[in-house]
């Protein structure tokens, strides 16, 4: 039998989700989302594509829950975006409400799916998502590690002028402002980029990579990123649908390590067949220490208003 991913949300973020996932041939898709005729709009428009890209998945559209029946994965990217001048902190009251309305028909039609979060502010949504689930917390996680990390790789591929698939970089806390790249733990073909750069050199690219949505907002004036979140969450799915044990860094909701209890935190976490396998700890220095529980107060903050 063929995997099941479902996508909720058919905006930018959710169709080009819908998008990777059929040319990469990892599951039928089906795309939901409460504006009527979009979702099956959008998911005829791919399905045409199909013959052409050669991928034999089925795609379908609408707006009710009863078509995501039996789905081996969930990627939530429903809610509302970021206008430019507008915090992640702005949207988070509003996402709620989103995760509320979509996080329970979902339990109610795939009780044994894996979530992956995907809305802003994601720690945060994705803490809200677990609570409302009651899944396992292997089973949801968020997205937001591997969006960040390829951010900075691909900065420092940039920089020095090398392929990208020589980058290997490595970003842990909460998606904004406040993560934490750790340049020691990053490399290019095994080196270190500490040994490549000088110091004012990496935290200019530190900077410009927490900076890295609110960038592509005052470029775009109207909407947010779309193509390099989506290819993250779809590398994610990837990864479990294909057990590939992969290491890869992730919002997990962290019961004592690195010091943190009880909060979505990204960390390199091991993706599976059962979602998170593992959560991995590396050593921290006390600063990098330092800055993650730093990271960490800001998530914990933001669920303390929605309460969860």
């Amino acid at each position: 039998m063929r995997k099941k991913i479902t996508v909720i949300g058919a905006g930018n973020v959710g169709a080009t989700t819908a998008h990777w996932l059929a040319t990469r041939e990892l599951a039928d898709v089906v795309l939901v989302d409460i504006a009527e005729g979009i979702p099956q709009g959008k998911a005829l428009d791919l399905r045409e594509a199909t013959p052409i890209i050669g991928a034999d998945v089925a795609l379908v559209g609408g707006n009710d829950y009863a078509l995501t029946a039996n789905s081996d994965i969930v990627i939530v990217t429903a809610g509302l975006a970021r206008k430019p001048g507008m915090s992640r902190d702005d949207l988070l009251k509003k996402n709620y409400e989103v995760m509320e309305s979509c996080i329970r028909p979902v339990v109610q039609h795939s009780p044994d799916s894996i979530l992956i979060l995907v809305t802003n502010p994601l720690d945060a949504m994705a803490q809200a998502a677990y609570k409302l689930s009651g899944f396992s917390r292997n089973r949801v996680i968020g997205m937001a590690g591997v969006l960040d990390s390829a951010r900075f790789a691909t900065f420092i591929a940039m920089e020095l002028n090398v392929s990208v698939e020589d980058v290997t970089a490595f970003v842990l806390g909460g998606h904004g402002d406040t993560m934490v790249p750790l340049p020691r733990y990053t490399t290019v073909a095994g080196i270190p980029i500490t040994e490549l750069m000088d110091a004012a050199t990496i935290e200019r690219l530190v900077k410009r990579t927490a900076q890295g949505g609110a960038e592509i907002v005052a470029h775009l004036k109207t909407g947010s990123a779309y193509y390099a979140p989506s290819a993250a969450a779809v590398q994610m799915a990837e990864a479990i649908i294909k057990d590939k044990k992969r290491i890869l860094p992730c919002a997990a909701y962290l019961e004592g390590e690195y010091g943190i209890h009880g909060l979505f935190v990204g960390v390199p976490c091991k993706l599976g067949a059962r979602g998170i396998e593992d959560v991995i700890q590396v050593r921290l220095n006390p600063d990098e220490q330092a800055a993650l529980l730093k990271s960490a107060d800001a998530v914990r903050q933001l669920v303390q208003v929605i309460g969860v």
